[in-house]
């Protein structure tokens, strides 16, 4: 499409006014109207489309002031790039030699900055450079050219001087790799408070934040560590972060059963599952994948963790020799516990025992002496006769 804006001459009668190029091609096809109407309508048309005899001739301003918005609802601001492409001599080019002017002459003119201008010369640099429009030796003021749609637009400009710098080109390259205008991204970058203020108010904005937070922090040791530190000062975050462990580790005692065929029991050792406890695994397992990201899955896990462990224990005490095992090894690890706490117990200050002497402390040594003593003999009778 083309920038040009027909000349018109408002002072001659209506009947002379020139016709739009639109208008002249619609006039070709456009049938008479009936007997005592002075003007013409196109085949079919509404009897309400047709122009209005009483309708003043519209301002040449306003015509094209029209024209030159709807140039600009098609083009975006290729429309203002030309200007400066057709108007702004390319760096090197000597003054003199051209009718254009530099780009700080233009911005003069124009009443702007000649960052702003650059910033639309930079533009259709990178569009010319991909063979979109023509470069810039070959234009000259004044001329018309067609133009690429508004959508490619905002592919080459950048509207902010932030862009240009390094932080500013990753921001710009990762908005481009998730499908939006570098331009919003930068906005957003350059205004914090913006962003704390959406993210305060919108749920949607929060979990947009938190998923990219969470992207990030794979990657940032430095973040990890921030967030860890907010995390173990927050009491509130705290807990969260515990029930939702929690929640983790039941779902993972659910999926090792379906994923490898074993269950750990009770008292530790690993069992192989039967069919039935791993299908009511699988069962529960199916459901909580099928919950939604932002469902909370602590009830789910739960009932699925609870369901297994039940199931687990009724396979133990189905199984003789597995329940005789099952006992040998939870009271061969409360033994191992309670040694390695006699072993922390010393007396190292036992010249100073009256320092350390309670009532108490000597009732419940003695209390565990007996215990061990009645332990011991217990053990003694089981022993296996030696031959």
């Amino acid at each position: 499409m083309t920038v040009a804006i027909p000349p018109s001459d408002t002072a001659g009668s209506s009947d002379d006014r020139p016709v739009p190029p639109a208008q002249a091609e619609d006039a070709a096809t456009a049938v008479p109207a009936p007997a005592g109407e002075g003007f013409w309508v196109e085949p079919g048309a509404a009897d309400d489309a047709a122009p209005d005899p009483a309708e003043p001739e519209v301002a040449e301003v306003v015509v094209r002031d029209a024209r030159e918005f709807g140039v600009y609802s098609r083009t975006g601001g290729w429309a203002f790039a030309l200007k400066v492409a057709r108007s702004v001599r390319p760096g090197g080019e000597p003054a003199g030699e051209t009718p254009k002017v530099s780009a700080k002459r233009f911005a003069e003119l124009a009443g702007c900055s000649p960052e702003r201008i650059m910033r639309y010369y930079k533009a259709w640099d990178k569009a010319a450079d991909d063979g979109l429009v023509p470069h810039f030796e070959i234009l000259v003021p004044g001329q018309d050219i067609e133009l690429p749609d508004s959508d490619v637009w905002h592919s080459y400009y950048t509207a902010r001087s932030s862009a240009s710098s390094e932080r500013g080109t990753a921001i710009a390259a990762a908005a481009e790799a998730e499908g939006i205008r570098p331009t919003k991204a930068l906005e957003v970058a350059e205004n914090p408070t913006a962003l704390r203020a959406a993210i305060l108010a919108d749920p949607a904005t929060a979990r947009a934040a938190r998923s990219a937070l969470l992207d990030r922090l794979r990657e940032d040791p430095v973040l990890q560590a921030e967030l860890a530190r907010d995390v173990a000062r927050t009491d509130e975050l705290k807990k969260a972060v515990a029930t939702e462990s929690r929640a983790a580790d039941r779902i993972g005692y659910v999926r090792q059963i379906v994923e490898n065929g074993q269950v750990k029991t009770p008292a530790g050792q690993t069992i192989d599952a039967p069919a039935e406890l791993r299908a009511e695994a699988e069962r529960h397992l199916s459901l909580i994948d099928e919950l939604d990201d932002g469902e909370d899955t602590g009830q789910w896990a739960t009932e699925a963790y609870d369901t297994v462990k039940e199931l687990v224990v009724q396979t133990v005490e189905a199984d003789p020799e597995l329940r005789r095992q099952e006992r040998r090894t939870k009271f061969y690890g409360s033994l191992q516990r309670a040694t390695k706490v006699f072993e922390e117990l010393t007396l190292d200050d036992a010249d100073d025992l009256d320092d350390l002497y309670e009532d108490d402390m000597l009732q419940r040594l003695e209390e565990l002496q007996t215990a061990i003593g009645t332990c011991i003999a217990a053990l003694r009778k089981a022993a296996p006769e030696q031959s």
